[in-house]
């Protein structure tokens, strides 16, 4: 197990390394092969000739890509100085670059959004995957029942359902609705460590929202893959021995059939994390999601590639987690 974790890390490292170099590559040459110089993208289209060639000397985009690329690299472990021609800035490791239109480090950014992102994946994550899988193995067990197609169309309705339509209906209903029903309020974005109980009645309806749209789809997944594991050999010789059915469901069925689910969740969760887009854009919150949204209106380059790096690395280390939580959860796999 150890060497196998050792030899995904390094695989990880790598990917990560490749995924870097393809974004640098589009949002660096993309824009020389289009004639436009890189260095609008940092400081603005309003920036003044002085600035945009002192931001391109500071930055070495003057130089060969292969430079550029190390000199960034070499930021995020080591730390960078900036200049814009009025002003000199440093940032240190980890340093993904410096917004001058925010006049703020990119890892600044992060830090201050992330908090936001993170509480809204873990809550919606959480509330997705019990009511997900709950209703999946409810509806395999009772199949062909009112209960399984009532959870089916149910489920159907909230996989063709978009955040932006079931957040603003929620908003609409429980936040501007009748006086009756407004028991949540419009979602303001409150940390955990300042009050906890007014974070979580903030969140709710984000919570809600997100989680409808994935408990939908683990519903189905985790219905078809209980389907699939109920009529195995395995399953009918548990049965043969006389093992209580709950027995045979809880420890045999249900470890099987929830592999593939540690599998989507793991991606879901590490997507999330680099921003939950739609869903803090419709509810207002100032998380990952909307910084990358908001940079790409103002064509704020270090944000964009900051975000998409951070993005990236959030998912595959979800993609190590899942691999070693195999072993945990299915006893059939092993690792050489």
């Amino acid at each position: 197990m150890g060497r196998y974790i050792i030899r995904r890390c390094i695989g990880a490292f790598v990917v990560v390394i490749i995924i870097s170099m393809a974004t640098y590559g589009i949002f660096f040459v993309g824009p020389k092969l289009a004639g436009t110089n890189p260095a609008y993208l940092y400081v603005g289209k309003v920036a003044t000739p002085a600035q945009v060639q002192a931001v391109s000397h500071s930055f070495g985009l003057d130089k060969p890509i292969i430079v550029q690329y190390a000199t960034y690299m070499k930021g995020i472990f080591f730390g960078r100085t900036f200049t814009d021609g009025v002003s000199t800035v440093h940032c240190s490791a980890p340093c993904f670059g410096y917004s001058f239109q925010y006049q703020e480090s990119v890892t600044s950014l992060l830090k201050d959004r992330f908090p936001v992102t993170l509480s809204l994946a873990i809550g919606a994550s959480i509330l997705w995957l019990i009511v997900g899988v709950s209703i999946g193995i409810i509806s395999a067990l009772k199949r062909g029942t009112l209960i399984d197609r009532s959870s089916m169309v149910v489920a159907l309705a909230g996989v063709s359902l978009p955040v932006y339509f079931t957040g603003l209906l929620l908003l609409l209903i429980f936040s501007y609705g009748p006086a009756w029903l407004r028991l949540f309020p419009n979602p303001i974005y409150v940390p955990f460590t300042q009050n906890p109980a007014l974070w979580a009645q903030n969140l709710i309806l984000p919570w809600i929202s997100l989680a409808f749209l994935y408990a939908a789809l683990y519903a189905r997944l985790t219905r078809a893959n209980m389907l699939e594991t109920m009529g195995e050999d395995y399953i009918r010789t548990a049965r043969a021995k006389g093992l209580r059915s709950s027995v045979v469901v809880r420890k045999h069925a249900l470890r099987a059939a929830l592999t593939p689910i540690v599998t989507i969740f793991g991606l879901d969760l590490g997507g999330l994390l680099g921003g939950a887009i739609l869903t803090e854009k419709t509810f207002g919150l100032p998380g990952i999601g909307a910084l990358s949204i908001d940079a790409i209106a103002k064509e704020d380059l270090p944000v964009i590639l900051g975000t998409v790096i951070l993005a990236a690395v959030f998912i595959v280390v979800a993609n190590i987690v899942v691999d070693v939580m195999y072993a945990v959860i299915d006893p059939r796999v092993r690792y050489s």
